[in-house]
């Protein structure tokens, strides 16, 4: 109990900002309908409490089931076999993703059906779980993470330039919805458990980098499908998200039963792999394995209320809130965006599981606060990025992603390697359902003022921007920190030298 109040403490310091936040905007210059304001109040509380029991369950079993069955692959010392583990986990933990399946849902009605989506659902599996087994195989064979992500994110920006711009945003979108807040904080432990028995001196920075190396599978995959297809421009539209019914408790019905159904379909396959894991590799004692089907439990509820708070409250406030602003002042709405990038952060569950593993890792030299201060920074950075090209006549979504990416691998040889891996780590863990829903429908919103029902499409690219520019900045912190370190402890150079 005493456990699960600390994690709810910690929730409150994570929600109540962002609430705060959207209160004195309805109170000034953007109106909430009486039902919208008060599905916002109840998601918020569903967002307090859900995160903090998600978060419980994900440390009783998610992380201890990944890092395990990492330690066992590793052990195994049979490449195939953990290659094979590999593409057969990465697939099937983000098959079901919740994340997926909306953004799934939104291609078909985007392409006009051309793209089904089902063949989004299963490339962007695929594409997840090659880039784990290929992530894993690059820390058997220690190669270094900044050529491994030089190869695949070339080949990202090669297809980008071939890649319709319509388009381009709902391929780069895609790979951000694949990595949710079930698959990041699994794959996450995977990477530790196989670094801490094949990483020998690399343990430590071999931890990190699995998880961002996997988005480059699904943004590959959905790019290949656009080019085979010879699709060049958007052929449909996007229904308008919102409440059917002002009757609160009837939507919330609503949307709890939809959300019963996904994260079932989430947590079964992994539930699944831990019961066949237990029996083949793992063989844990009976007392351990029953705390983390106990865990699973606590991960099923808190997920149901996290999410369930999120599709309720939260994303329909931010195509509110963000169409209001735009219709006023273009200055306005991209302050008001830069504060709500600064906040939401706090509230995605992933990133909490990543702060908690990097102070762990590295022993508490790299602090939560730090990386939480440097991702919001990142996040508020991305927002008004995307809202400067929505505003922008003219402004492509390439403009500022192949520079960005450009930039991500210039750092990449620049910072120290520890810090890569936790920069694309980062990347993916803040692109979670807070980005996917609240962040997304705000600027939506503000597309729709712009450029009428049309511009809801135009938005797309947020999640991808939001994935890339906490990459930049966590590489910036480690070329500051590695400065510092070295002004202060001059032997500390040749160190960094041979790094």
């Amino acid at each position: 109990m005493g456990v699960l109040l600390s994690k709810l403490s910690e929730t409150v310091m994570a929600v109540v900002p962002v609430s705060i936040l959207v209160l004195l905007l309805h109170f000034t210059v953007a109106p909430l309908p009486d039902h919208e304001l008060t599905n916002f109040l109840i998601g918020a509380g569903l967002i307090i409490l859900g995160l903090a029991v998600f978060l419980l369950g994900v440390d009783l079993a998610v992380t201890p089931v990944g890092e395990n069955v990492g330690s066992a692959l590793a052990r195994s010392r049979n490449l195939p076999l953990m290659m094979g583990g590999g593409l057969v986990l990465g697939f099937f933990i983000n098959v079901a993703e919740p994340n997926l399946l909306v953004i799934a849902g939104q291609v078909f009605e985007a392409t006009g059906g051309a793209i089904s989506i089902f063949s989004v659902v299963l490339l962007a599996s695929i594409g997840v779980g090659l880039m784990i087994a290929i992530g894993l195989l690059r820390i058997i064979m220690q190669w270094p993470l900044n050529n491994t992500l030089l190869l695949f994110f070339g080949i990202i920006c090669l297809l980008a330039v071939l890649s319709s711009n319509d388009l381009l945003g709902i391929a780069t979108d895609t790979s951000g919805a694949t990595t949710g807040s079930m698959t990041v904080p699994f794959i996450l432990a995977l990477g530790i458990g196989v670094s801490q028995v094949h990483g020998g001196k690399k343990a430590e920075e071999d931890s990190f980098g699995l998880a961002g190396l996997s988005t480059a599978g699904p943004m590959s995959a959905v790019m290949i499908l656009i080019i085979i297809k010879g699709l060049d421009k958007v052929d449909g539209g996007l229904s308008e998200s919102g409440a059917n019914t002002t009757d609160t408790w009837t939507y919330l019905l609503e949307v709890v039963k939809g959300v019963v159904m996904d994260v079932t379909s989430a947590i079964v396959p992994l539930i699944i792999i831990t019961i066949i894991a237990q029996f083949t590799l793992l063989k844990l004692s009976k007392r351990a394995f029953t705390r983390i089907l106990i865990g699973f439990v606590y991960t099923f509820f808190g997920f149901i209320l996290f999410l369930s708070g999120v599709n309720v409250g939260f994303m329909n406030a931010g195509k509110v809130i963000g169409e209001a602003l735009a219709n006023q002042s273009v200055p306005l709405v991209i302050a008001v965006g830069a504060a709500i990038g600064l906040l939401v952060i706090l509230a995605e569950p992933s990133v909490h599981v990543l702060c908690a593993q990097i102070e762990d890792i590295t022993a508490g030299a790299v602090t939560k606060k730090l990386i939480l201060a440097t991702l919001a920074i990142g996040v508020s950075l991305a927002i008004v990025l995307t809202l400067i090209r929505l505003a922008v006549p003219g402004a492509q979504l390439w403009h500022f992603l192949l520079p960005g990416y450009m930039i991500c691998m210039v750092l990449s040889r620049m910072t120290p390697p520890l810090f890569v891996g936790m920069g694309f780590d980062s990347g993916t863990a803040a692109s979670g359902p807070m980005t996917a829903t609240f962040i997304l429908a705000f600027t939506q919103g503000a597309a729709t003022a712009w450029g009428g029902p049309s511009g809801l499409i135009d938005a797309f690219g947020v999640i991808a921007m939001v994935a890339m520019t906490p990459i930049i900045c966590v590489q910036v912190l480690g070329i500051v920190a590695n400065r510092k370190e070295t002004k202060d402890d001059p032997a500390a150079l040749s160190k960094a030298e041979e790094r």
